[in-house]
C-alpha cells in the first residue's frame, strides 16, 4: 500500500500560520542586501530550490552582484564579503546546520556568536537571528509543500 498523499499549502490550509510566519519574516534584519545573502545561504544549506531561486532574485534586486550571489555557496573561501557579512554568514551556518546546534557548547560556536555580537548592535543581532530562524522555517515549509505535490 502506498503512502497517503495530501497536498499542503501553508497559505491555503493555515492562513493564520502563514501570517505569523510572514510577520516573523518582516521582523528580520533591516539591511535588505544582507538579509537576502543570509536567506540565500540558509536556503542553499537546506537544499530548498524554491527559496534559492527566490532569494537569488531578491539579492539581485537588492543590488548584490552575481559573483557575490554565487560565492554564498562557499563564502569561507571568498574574499567578496566584508567582516560584518562574514559574521552574519557564519552565524547563518551555525544556526542552520543541526550538527552545529548539537555542539553549541563547542568553543567555535561561542567564537561565531562573539564575532556576530561584535559586528552588530544587539537590536540588529536579534533581527539577524530572526531572519535566520524565519528562513529556516520557510525552507522547511516550502520543501514540505514541494514534497506534498510530487508524485
Amino acid at each position: 500500500m502506498g503512502a497517503a498523499s495530501g497536498r499542503i499549502s501553508l497559505k491555503g490550509n493555515s492562513p493564520d500560520g502563514y501570517r505569523a510566519l510572514a510577520g516573523l519574516t518582516r521582523a528580520g534584519h533591516p539591511d535588505h542586501a544582507l538579509a537576502e545573502i543570509v536567506k540565500l545561504r540558509a536556503s542553499r544549506i537546506n537544499n530548498c530550490r524554491y527559496c534559492v531561486d527566490a532569494h537569488t532574485a531578491g539579492a539581485q534586486k537588492a543590488g548584490v552582484s552575481d559573483e557575490r550571489i554565487a560565492a554564498t555557496a562557499d563564502w569561507q573561501a571568498s574574499d567578496l564579503f566584508d567582516d560584518r557579512e562574514r559574521a552574519a554568514l557564519a552565524l547563518t551556518d551555525l544556526l542552520t546546520r543541526t550538527d552545529s546546534l548539537a555542539s553549541a557548547e563547542d568553543s567555535s560556536a561561542a567564537g561565531i556568536w562573539d564575532a556576530a555580537a561584535l559586528a552588530f548592535p544587539a537590536d540588529e543581532l536579534t533581527q539577524l537571528v530572526l531572519t535566520i530562524a524565519g528562513i529556516n522555517t520557510w525552507n522547511r515549509v516550502m520543501i514540505a509543500e514541494a514534497v506534498s505535490t510530487d508524485g
